[in-house]
């Protein structure tokens, strides 16, 4: 790793950049991809109807795994049956109780999905929209364009931990565009333009034996920037990246020290939506059983004005 990490906007300034092609002020970026056709297409590989949602349970009694920087969510029950051991509990004509409950929560503290804007570099978010354009909640590029127009297409598993033999990946381990590319040819899977990737690390198995350890020294496992992994992924036209990590890609590049970096090469500059968090262990081994590695997906996540993401619980049907 070197002792200084260069600035984004010197490191990308050669990168692929899909501002302006569905005009001035698009606010989806690459789920343009996502049309009528591959809607289409996606529903005839819908075969032996099995479903398997895929978010992660929220108020997992064995925790909540999410970005150190933020807490898991809180469930607070507010009434149940013993409210009416109280005189003064609420009356309903004919004797009507009911259960009612909350949650505190930050709104990428689970599966969830990132608004294109959600993250910047050199004042400008995602299509050219000022950074300033945030303040407050996000103007421009919020998370509620893409719940408004939903997210349907073909996907493809890439089960990357057992494509490597391990059951899970470690931390700080990366992998490139090649390797998704060997691992779908090791699975008998046809990687076409405009494909839902959706990349099975188990990282997160590891939240759950290591406890509060997991976030020492934090950096996850994930794909690695290189300019030829960027172009690879414009010129394969993805619309959504999907993977079981917290943040989709290796959180800290060992090689240059800069963090996050495919957020931004990625999401703000090519417009591809980043779902993270999700559980795919019971599709997985699914997967692993019939060799069935391509997948129809739908997902939407929740309509939240200005939010810069959104939980949300994705749909697989094979």
């Amino acid at each position: 790793m070197t002792d200084t990490a260069p600035d984004l906007t010197d490191l990308l300034k050669d990168a692929p950049s899909n501002w302006g092609k569905w005009g001035p002020d698009d606010e989806v970026g690459s789920l343009n991809y996502l049309g009528a056709e591959q809607v289409i297409a996606a529903a005839g590989l819908i075969r032996s109807g099995k479903v398997f949602p895929i978010q992660r349970l929220i108020g997992d009694p064995k925790g909540d795994p999410v970005w150190p920087s933020r807490k898991a969510a809180v469930r607070t029950q507010l009434l149940d049956e013993s409210t009416w051991d109280s005189d003064d509990a609420p009356a309903f004509p004919g004797g009507l109780h009911y259960a009612d409950d909350k949650i505190e929560a930050f709104l990428q503290g689970s599966t969830q999905y990132d608004a294109l804007g959600h993250v910047w570099y050199d004042g400008k978010l995602w299509n050219g929209y000022d950074a300033r354009t945030t303040v407050g909640g996000m103007d421009k590029a919020s998370v509620r364009p893409i719940a408004d127009r939903g997210v349907v297409g073909r996907a493809v598993l890439l089960d990357m931990a057992r494509y490597l033999g391990k059951d899970n990946l470690e931390s700080a381990e990366t992998y490139t565009h090649e390797d998704l590319i060997a691992c779908a040819e090791k699975q008998g899977v046809e990687l076409r333009k405009r494909d839902i990737i959706i990349i099975r690390t188990n990282y997160l198995a590891l939240f759950f034996t290591l406890g509060d350890a997991f976030y020492e020294d934090f950096c996850e496992p994930g794909l690695q920037y290189s300019p030829e992994l960027v172009q690879w992924f414009a010129d394969m036209e993805i619309p959504n990246l999907v993977t079981d990590t917290i943040a989709n890609e290796v959180t800290t590049d060992p090689d240059n020290g800069v963090a996050l970096t495919l957020h931004n090469a990625l999401m703000r500059n090519l417009g591809i939506a980043f779902t993270e968090i999700v559980d795919l262990e019971a599709l997985a081994a699914d997967c692993a059983e019939d060799g069935v590695y391509e997948l129809f997906y739908a997902a939407a996540p929740l309509k939240v004005d200005r939010g810069s993401g959104s939980p949300v619980n994705p749909i697989v049907i094979k």
